[in-house]
């Protein structure tokens, strides 16, 4: 995981991009934008593995679309007051908290340990 200061960074990064190349949009606009970006990358995945029969690997398109989607997930962080970095850092750590109760909960619960 990034420390907050380096995603901090790109946020600020993402925030002068958007400025210089006059992306920013309304909130509802940017969903749609997101939604659109996600739907693309899915299909994407559906045509290369012949609807889930093959396994995916990822072509050389893959990693600029993946970019591009979270480039909007910043946009839409910065255009609605959000420090992205912060918020997934929160999660992640609720995430692992809750995996860590999850795991001492099913470790406590086998029959035979004795």
């Amino acid at each position: 995981m990034t420390d907050g200061a380096g995603s901090s960074h790109l946020q600020e990064t993402v925030a002068r991009s958007a400025d210089t190349a006059d992306l920013h949009a309304n909130v509802p606009t940017l969903l749609l934008e997101l939604q659109t970006m996600l739907g693309s990358l899915t299909a994407t995945v559906t045509e290369g593995t012949a609807r889930g029969r093959r396994p995916f690997r990822p072509g050389e398109d893959w990693a600029p679309r993946l970019g591009e989607l979270a480039y909007g997930v910043f946009l839409l962080a910065d255009q609605t007051g959000v420090d992205a970095a912060q918020a997934v850092q929160r999660t992640a750590q609720h995430l692992e908290r809750q995996g860590e109760r999850a795991q001492s909960t099913t470790d406590h619960d086998w029959p035979f340990e004795g």
